[in-house]
């Protein structure tokens, strides 16, 4: 892999879908959330369930928890999809506070990381 292909706009990435390991759908890509303090991404907010955009969860996923398979043009998420599922996750009116530090560190711990 050539230094550049490690280099992708977060365009790019939005909407892709997100598989595991074991090739199960995990949903798509929503948004990629910036810690504006430090210039990293922080979290990856995932959109899972529902039909047609109705009734889907969202999920906070820290980054460093996906990988990304470049051969598929796909992201990685090494969780089953009954972990993803009795994950936090919030709703699309109602976003969490991801400066707060207590928010942080549940979903770390939940994540494993």
């Amino acid at each position: 892999m050539s230094t550049a292909s490690k280099f992708m706009s977060a365009t790019t990435l939005i909407g892709d879908a997100i598989h595991n390991a074991q090739g199960e759908s995990l949903g798509d890509l929503k948004e990629i959330m910036l810690n504006t303090t430090t210039g990293e991404i922080a979290y990856a907010v995932v959109s899972y369930g529902g039909i047609l955009g109705l009734g889907d969860k969202l999920f906070a996923v820290p980054w460093k928890s996906f990988s990304i398979d470049y051969a598929n043009h796909k992201l990685v998420l090494n969780v089953s999809k009954e972990r993803l599922k009795d994950a936090p996750g919030f709703d699309k009116d109602n976003w969490p506070n991801f400066a707060d530090p207590a928010f942080a560190t549940n979903l770390g711990a939940y994540y494993n990381r």
